[in-house]
C-alpha cells in the first residue's frame, strides 16, 4: 500500500520550548531537506504537517505525540489523533506499535484497521523489539521502523541504532523497513541501507539545532 521511495527521510521536529517549534520554520526545514535530496519527511503535529504540505510534494510521514496519563504510548496513540494527522495532509500515519498498554483500551489491531479502512492511509509501525515488529506485520502494517529501540522500558539499556533488530526484521519479515533512531552520520545511514533497510530516517543529526548546540557548549564548557 505504501508508495514511499527508498532513500533518506528527514525528521523535521523541534522541542516545544524551542523557537524552532514553529510551523513556518518546520516547513522551511522540510523544504531544505527535500531540495537537497530527501525522498520524504517525518513531521509531528497536525499544524506542522499542514504547513509542510504547502511546501513539499514528497510523502509526509505524519504523527502526533501525545502524553496520556496511564499509558507510555505517545506516538499517535489513538485513532482520533490519526484522523487529525491525515486531515492535515500526511500521506502515511506513524503509530506506536510497541507491545504496551494503550490508552483508553484502544487496541493496536483496531487502530491499524481504521486507518486503512476509514482514512485510506498506509501505516508505519514504530517498534522497539522484533516481537513488536512481528505482531505489527501480522496485523497488516505497511512499514516497520526501528524508531523506539532504546526508548522503551524493555530496551532502555540499549542505545540506538538497533542494528541487530534491523537485521532481524529485514531477514524475517516481508515489509518495507525503515531504520530510525541514533543515525548520526552519513556513514551510519549508508550502513543501514547496506544492511538491507529500504529507507533511513535522520532527525537530530540534521535538524536538531537545540541539542547539537548544547552538545558543543557542554564540550567547550568542560574545556574551560
Amino acid at each position: 500500500m505504501t508508495n514511499l521511495p527508498k532513500g533518506l527521510i528527514v525528521s523535521c521536529q523541534a522541542p516545544v520550548n524551542s523557537p524552532l517549534h514553529d510551523p513556518y520554520i518546520i516547513a522551511a526545514m522540510a523544504q531544505a531537506a527535500v531540495n537537497n535530496g530527501a525522498v520524504a519527511v517525518r513531521i509531528d503535529t497536525p499544524i506542522h504537517i499542514q504547513a509542510v504540505r504547502t511546501k513539499v510534494q514528497v510523502p509526509i510521514i505524519g504523527l502526533w505525540k501525545q502524553i496520556i496519563t496511564g499509558s507510555d504510548v505517545y506516538i499517535t496513540p489513538q485513532f482520533h489523533h490519526a484522523v487529525a494527522v491525515a486531515e492535515a495532509g500526511a500521506d502515511i500515519i506513524a503509530i506506536d506499535a510497541t507491545i504496551r498498554n494503550r490508552p483508553c483500551n484502544e487496541q493496536l489491531a483496531d487502530i491499524i484497521t481504521l486507518i486503512h479502512q476509514q482514512l485510506n492511509k498506509p501505516v508505519m509501525a514504530d517498534v522497539d523489539t522484533y516481537e513488536a515488529a512481528q505482531l505489527a506485520v501480522s496485523l497488516g502494517v505497511d512499514i516497520v521502523g526501528t524508531t523506539l529501540f532504546g526508548y522503551t522500558g524493555s530496551t532502555q539499556k540499549f542505545s540506538p541504532p538497533g542494528w541487530e533488530l534491523l537485521t532481524q526484521i529485514i531477514e524475517n519479515l516481508d515489509t518495507f523497513v525503515i531504520c530510525e533512531g541514533g543515525i548520526s552520520s552519513p556513514e551510519m545511514a549508508k550502513k543501514a541501507l547496506d544492511l538491507g533497510a529500504d529507507a533511513v530516517v535522520v532527525g537530530g543529526a540534521i535538524t536538531g539545532i537545540d541539542l547539537l548546540v548544547k552538545a558543543y557548549d557542554s564540550a567547550l564548557s568542560k574545556h574551560n
